[in-house]
C-alpha cells in the first residue's frame, strides 16, 4: 500500500515523494484506486483558492484562470501534455504506428494545440461558474478529485496497452471491472454528501460523474480502435476530458 501511494502521488502530483521501491502490478492497482486521494491536496487548493477570491473580490474568471494555474503547477503539466499528444496522434495518421511515433515525439502540433485551448477554456469556465461562491468552491475542489476516477476506466482489465513500452503498459489491465464500478461508487456517494452538505443539489454531482464516464469511455473506445490501446498520454487526456466534463456537468445541473 506505501508503495502504491508513493506511485499515485509521484504520478499525479508535483508533491516530493520517494519513489516506490517497485512497481509491479499490485503496486499500480493501489495506485490507480488512491488517485482521488492522491489529488486531495490539489483539490484542497482550489477549495482556499475560491475562498480567498471570494474575500478579495476577485472576479469568477480571474479565479477560473488560477484554478487551472494551480492544476497545471501541481501536476507539471503532465496531463496536458498526455492531451496534446494524444490529439496530434489520433489526427496524425490512421496508420497505428505512425499515431503511436507522433504521440511518442513530444511535440504539439495543431490538433494538440486547439485540444489543449479547449478543453482549457471549459475547465475555466466550469471553475468560473463554481468559484462565484464559497459553496461552490467546495464542488470545485471535490470535482478534481473525482476527475482521477478517469484512470481506473483506462486501467481496466480488458483496455490493452498500445505499445510495450512507457507509462501505459505496467498501468493497463491493473484493475478489475468491481474495482472500477465499486470505486466510482464510493467516490460519487461520498462527494454527492459533501455536495448536499454545503447546500448545493447533491444531483449536480451525478451529472458530472455521468458526462465524465460518457466522455472518458468515447476517448478510450476510440483510442483502442485506432491505436489498438491506451497510453500514458491517453491516461492525462482522460483525466482532463474528465475534469472538464465534471465541472460543465455540475454547473448544468445546479
Amino acid at each position: 500500500m506505501r508503495d502504491g501511494w508513493r506511485l499515485a502521488l509521484g504520478t499525479l502530483t508535483a508533491l516530493p515523494t520517494p519513489p516506490p521501491s517497485a512497481v509491479t502490478r499490485d503496486t499500480a492497482r493501489a495506485a490507480v484506486l488512491l488517485a482521488p486521494l492522491a489529488v486531495l491536496p490539489l483539490g484542497a487548493g482550489v477549495v482556499a483558492l475560491g475562498w480567498l477570491g471570494e474575500r478579495l473580490g476577485l472576479a469568477p474568471l480571474t479565479l477560473g484562470f488560477l484554478a487551472l494555474g494551480w492544476l497545471a503547477l501541481t501536476t507539471r503539466i503532465l496531463h496536458w501534455d498526455g492531451l496534446s499528444d494524444t490529439a496530434d496522434g489520433l489526427t496524425a495518421s490512421y496508420d497505428r504506428e505512425r499515431a503511436l511515433q507522433v504521440m511518442k515525439s513530444g511535440t504539439s502540433g495543431p490538433a494538440g494545440v486547439v485540444a489543449t485551448v479547449v478543453v482549457a477554456g471549459l475547465q475555466v469556465a466550469g471553475f468560473s461558474g463554481l468559484l462565484a461562491s464559497e459553496r461552490g468552491a467546495v464542488v470545485a475542489g471535490l470535482a478534481v478529485c473525482l476527475s482521477r476516477l478517469a484512470l481506473s476506466l483506462a486501467c481496466v482489465r480488458g483496455v490493452p496497452p498500445a505499445r510495450r513500452d512507457g507509462l501505459g503498459n505496467p498501468m493497463t489491465g491493473v484493475v478489475r471491472v468491481w474495482h472500477v464500478v465499486a470505486l466510482w461508487l464510493l467516490c460519487g456517494g461520498l462527494a454527492a454528501v459533501v455536495t448536499w452538505w454545503v447546500g448545493l443539489p447533491a444531483t449536480a454531482v451525478v451529472a458530472g460523474l455521468a458526462a465524465a464516464l460518457v466522455v472518458v469511455t468515447a476517448l478510450l473506445v476510440h483510442c483502442v480502435r485506432r491505436l489498438g490501446g491506451v497510453t500514458g498520454d491517453v491516461f492525462g487526456a482522460g483525466i482532463e476530458l474528465a475534469l472538464a466534463a465534471i465541472l460543465l456537468g455540475i454547473t448544468a445541473a445546479l
